[in-house]
Formats: C-alpha cells, structure tokens, sequence
C-alpha cells in the first residue's frame, strides 16, 4: 500500500511567505503580486512608477486580507534596492520569494541604436536583475531559505521575426544564463533562482492602439494563435516559487504558447 503524506494542494500554498516583487505596478509583474497575496503570501511592491500603478496593485492585494507594503524604487540603484528589502523584512517579516519583473523594451536598427539606448536598456533589464537578486539573496541567505524568479522573454532564446532589438534579445539572454550561475552558486545555501520566459503577452505596453497591427503579427506568429494573458504568467510564477517546485533550480520556463517548437 502506498503510504501517501504528501498534501499535493498545499505546495502551492504560500501563506507565511514574504515576497518582493518588482516591477509591481503594472503588466506581469503586477498581476503575479497580485497572484502571490492570493496564495497566501504578503508582498512588498517595487516599482519606479508614480503614475498610481502601485496603489492600484496594493488595493487589490488588500482585497485578499494579505499586507503589502509600496516602495518606489530604480532596480539601477543598489543602495535603494537594498533599502527596499531592509524595509520589506522590517514591515513584512523575512523575505523568502522574490520576482523580479522590472525591465523596459524597445527597437531600433543596430546600426542605428545609440550607446544611451543600449545601456539605458542593459542597466534596468539586466544590471537591474542582478542588484535585486543580490540584494534579495544577502537576507535570504541569512535565513537559509529563499526562491528567486526572474522573468526573461522568449526573446533570450529565439530571435524575434521582424523587430530590431539586438539590445533586448541580448539582456533577456543574459537575465537566462544569469539566473541559471546565481543558481549553482547558491544552490547549497538553500535559495532557488529559476526564470520565466513570457512569449508575446497582452501587457499594456503591447496592447496599445498604435501596436495593433503588430498584435496581430504577435497572434499569427504564435502556435496557439494568440497572446498569452498577464493571468496566465501566474500560475508558472506561484510553481516556481513554492514548495511545488522545492527541486527545481536553474530552470527557464518558456510559456510561449508554443512559439518556440516552430
């Protein structure tokens, strides 16, 4: 007879975690905060954001009965990433999840793309990642537990038809293989750090007006014949940071809707 302990519905649960999610105030980064107050966690929201995309996060988390603290924070800025997760474990308790949703996107031709463009997007998309992670895993190491997710793109793997992004296919790139080392060096310390690949994704900033026409090249492009949902990034999310996945490290998850097979 089988001798079954394992209550498979509660290595989701997240109820007496602490998380930090950046990138808080809109798109992905957003809906998964919100997500993670949902299974139970109480979330710390880090964003540069000051147009109310915070508060519209912190509202909805209070919906849940979960605590959220609000810090406006640049993911470039070390001291103040520091600063958050001080603040994060003073009002919150200690941290042991982290997502780290920050990072712009933009084009140009290479031959075109300016230095400042380069690095403005290298500094929050890469750089950025790096400082969090850092920051994230030096009070986390402290408690002998913790797990990191960072979201990637598709776009770190594939190089996307039709746009000119050199920058942001090499950040995403980076963010992957980033992850996959900052996981074997503390993959004896008790911290995870896994990546979630998106593939397109009907976030704000692809859902614009002036972006339809090129939505529609996203839908057609995609095997399943559509953009993935902000919703859809949560479950991934909540897999990756909770027991459910307590042996897996150094993963990319692609949720790609399939583009990636083609």
């Amino acid at each position: 007879m089988l001798d079954i302990t394992l209550n498979a519905p509660q290595l989701f649960a997240l109820k007496g975690e602490t998380a930090l999610v950046t990138g808080a105030g809109s798109g992905i980064g957003q809906r998964i905060a919100i997500g993670l107050a949902q299974c139970g966690a109480d979330v710390a929201l880090v964003d540069r954001r000051t147009d109310g995309g915070l508060a519209d996060t912190a509202a909805e988390i209070a919906k849940t009965g979960r605590r959220s603290i609000s810090v406006a924070v640049d993911v470039t800025d070390a001291a103040a990433i520091a600063d958050a997760v001080a603040r994060t474990e003073a009002d919150l308790g200690p941290l042991s999840l982290a997502l780290n949703a920050a990072g712009i996107a933009n084009a140009n031709p290479a031959e075109e793309m300016a230095e400042d463009q380069y690095d403005t997007l290298m500094d929050i998309n890469l750089k950025g990642v790096f400082l969090s992670c850092q920051a994230e895993a030096r009070a986390m190491l402290k408690h002998g537990r913790g797990s990191i997710v960072n979201i990637a793109s598709m776009s770190g793997v594939i190089v996307n038809r039709g746009l000119s992004q050199c920058h942001y296919n090499a950040s995403k790139a980076g963010v992957i293989h980033m992850s996959k080392s900052l996981a074997m060096e503390w993959v004896g310390r008790g911290i995870r750090v896994n990546t979630i690949s998106p593939g397109y994704t009907a976030t704000p900033m692809n859902t614009r007006p002036e972006m339809v026409h090129q939505t529609k090249l996203f839908e057609e492009q995609t095997p399943m014949q559509r953009m993935a949902s902000v919703d859809e990034m949560v479950g991934p999310a909540v897999f990756l940071l909770s027991n459910a996945a307590s042996f897996v490290t150094g993963v990319d998850l692609l949720v790609d809707g399939g583009f990636c097979c083609w």
